[in-house]
């Protein structure tokens, strides 16, 4: 299985939020989308970041609220993990439970083409699972 297919299945949309938001605007965003995580990028395209729920608790924890009327690239994570289309989905799994990450883009040149969550993971590997029990059991029955 490869990143493509998970994207496929779930859609190549991707929220992102400009550097210079506010911590108050990440916010409203991640609500509004239901979302744990955003990419930072100026122009929709391009990486310049990624920041999380837990990004944000950390930070209100430190600093207080004051954190919240901050730009996002105060509390973003710049050193991002990413991947490519067609990297093996297994290889994901074992990145992101080794770094411990939940969200990571997906690019092609530079240019981000995709988001994969750790639930997008857990749920392609559920149905595939699925799909193999049943197979099973119309084999079995046969």
């Amino acid at each position: 299985m490869r990143i493509s297919d998970v994207v496929k299945r779930k859609g190549a949309t991707v929220i992102t939020v400009r550097s210079d938001a506010s911590v108050t605007e990440l916010l409203a965003l991640l609500d509004e989308h239901g979302i744990g995580a955003v990419v930072v990028s100026d122009d929709g395209q391009s990486l310049a970041g990624i920041v999380s729920e837990r990004d944000i608790v950390r930070h209100l924890h430190k600093d207080g609220a004051k954190v919240l009327d901050q730009p996002v690239s105060s509390i973003m994570t710049s050193e991002v993990q990413t991947c490519a289309p067609e990297d093996q989905l297994v290889e994901l799994e074992h990145t992101m439970t080794e770094l411990r990450i939940r969200h990571v883009p997906v690019v092609v040149d530079g240019r981000l083409t995709g988001i994969v969550s750790i639930g997008d993971v857990v749920k392609h590997r559920i149905t595939d699972l699925q799909a193999e029990r049943d197979q099973l059991s119309a084999y079995i029955q046969q």
